[in-house]
C-alpha cells in the first residue's frame, strides 16, 4: 500500500525505545535532530537556551530538554554520541557571516564538550557559510577537533535527498574513531504538493491574505531582482529552503501558496512543519511567531533520522583506532601515498603503522581521507 507523505512521517518519525546509547544534544532547538535519532531507538538529552524551544523538545520526545545558556562550565552528563547545532548565524548570509567575533558563536563550547565528554562519535549541523567566506574560521574548529584524536569527515547534503521536500543544504561534521559511512541519497524526492496534499488548497480560518499593495510590493521586488519565476510554493517541486525571515517575518521573500482563484495566502505553521518533516502529531510551544522560527531553525527531523541510521551502522563495527593509531595513520598518509585495498590489507602495512585490525577496509578508507586532508 503506498503511503502519503504525511504517513510516512507519522509511522517513521515515533520516538523508540532500544538498547542505543545516550545522546546528548547540544543547541537542541525544538528537538528537530534528537527526534531522528529517537525516531532510530536512541536515547537523548537536551540542552537549550531559549525555554519555548526546550518545551517543544520536552512536551514532544522521550527525552527531556534542560534550559541553559551553554558555557564552557556547563557540566554534562557521560554519552556516547554527541549530536548538536551550534548557532548558525554567525555563519550565515542572512545573518552576516560575522564569525568568530559573533557572540552567539557556540563552537567553543560544542570543541569543550567534545574535549570533557570524549564521544565515541559526534556530529554537527551548520549552514554552508561555514564553507565559505567563514572557511579560516572552519579549518580551525576543524584542526582543535582533530588533535581530540578524531578522524573529521564532512559533506555538504541537501536535505531533499532524504525524504524532505524542500531543498535545503547545510554542513554536516562529523568525528569519529572508525568506519563511518554517510547516508547515500534516496532514490526519489517528494515534491510540496506531495507533502501538503489537500493543504495547499484550503484557506483555514486563520488564513493570511496577501493584500493588493502587498502583491504589488512582492512583484516590484521580484522585478528588480530579476527574479524569472515567481518565488511562491511551486507544488509540482520541492520547496525552497525554510528560514526564519521567510517564515516568520512579513517580507517580499516569504513563503506564500497561490491559490486556484488566484489569491495568494502565507503558509500556516502546520504547513511549513509537515515542508520541514515534522510529523503531524509534533506539537510546538509558543506564538505563531516562535512556531515559525522553530521550524525554520530546526534540523529536519527526516534528514536527521537518516543521518542517525549512519551513526547506528557505526556503533555495530566495532573497529576502532587509538587517538596515537589515528595521529600515526594521519602524518602516513603524507609520506606513504598507498590506497589500493591489496596493499592496505597487507600485514607489513600494518606493522609499519604499529596498527593491528580485524578489518582492513578501515586502513584504506582512513588513509583515503588524510590522504583528501592533505591534498587541501
Amino acid at each position: 500500500m503506498i503511503q502519503t507523505y504525511s504517513e510516512l512521517l507519522n509511522n517513521t518519525l515515533i520516538p523508540r525505545s532500544s538498547e542505543l546509547p545516550r545522546v546528548v544534544d547540544l543547541f537542541a532547538g525544538c528537538g528537530g535532530l534528537a527526534l531522528g535519532f529517537e525516531a532510530q531507538g536512541f536515547e537523548t538529552t537536551g540542552y537549550e537556551m531559549d525555554a519555548k524551544c526546550s518545551a517543544t523538545y520536552s512536551k514532544n520526545l522521550r527525552g527531556k530538554c534542560e534550559t541553559v545558556t551553554l558555557t564552557t562550565e556547563t557540566i554534562l552528563p557521560a554519552a556516547k554520541i554527541l549530536i548538536g547545532g551550534p548557532p548558525c548565524q554567525p555563519f550565515s548570509v542572512i545573518g552576516n557571516q560575522n564569525g568568530l567575533n559573533d557572540a552567539r558563536n557556540g563552537f567553543p563550547v560544542f570543541v569543550h564538550a567534545v574535549k570533557t565528554l570524549n564521544p565515541d562519535l559526534f556530529l554537527f549541523e551548520n549552514v554552508r557559510g561555514l564553507l565559505y567566506r567563514s572557511k579560516p574560521y572552519f579549518d580551525k574548529v576543524l584542526a582543535s577537533l582533530k588533535e581530540l584524536g578524531y578522524v573529521i569527515e564532512y559533506q555538504l547534503v541537501n536535505a531533499v535527498d532524504y525524504d524532505v521536500p524542500q531543498r535545503r543544504e547545510r554542513l554536516i561534521v562529523v568525528g569519529h574513531r572508525g568506519l563511518f559511512k554517510f547516508p547515500k541519497p534516496r532514490t526519489t524526492r517528494f515534491s510540496a504538493g506531495q507533502a501538503l496534499g489537500r493543504m495547499a488548497t484550503e484557506t483555514p480560518p486563520e488564513s493570511r491574505f496577501l493584500t493588493k499593495s502587498m502583491d504589488e510590493y512582492v512583484a516590484r521586488y521580484e522585478a528588480a531582482s530579476c527574479c524569472i519565476t515567481p518565488r511562491d510554493l511551486h507544488l509540482d517541486e520541492p520547496a525552497r529552503t525554510l528560514t526564519c525571515r521567510n517564515l516568520a517575518g512579513a517580507t517580499s521573500d516569504m513563503h506564500r501558496i497561490k491559490l486556484p482563484d488566484g489569491r495568494r495566502r502565507r503558509i500556516l505553521p502546520r504547513e511549513a512543519a509537515r515542508l520541514q518533516s515534522f510529523p503531524d502529531w509534533f506539537e510546538f510551544h509558543g506564538t505563531e511567531t516562535d512556531v515559525f522560527n522553530q521550524i525554520g531553525n530546526a534540523v529536519p527531523p527526516m534528514l536527521a533520522y537518516h543521518l542517525a541510521s549512519a551513526v547506528r551502522e557505526y556503533l555495530n563495527s566495532h573497529e576502532r583506532l587509538t587517538p596515537s593509531e589515528i595521529y600515526t595513520l594521519r602524518w602516513k598518509a603524507l609520506s606513504w601515498p598507498i590506497r589500493e585495498p591489496e596493499i592496505m590489507a597487507q600485514a607489513a602495512y600494518n606493522r609499519e603503522l604499529g596498527i593491528i585490525v580485524r578489518e582492513p577496509e578501515i586502513l584504506e578508507r582512513l588513509h583515503g581521507v588524510f590522504e583528501a586532508d592533505w591534498a587541501k
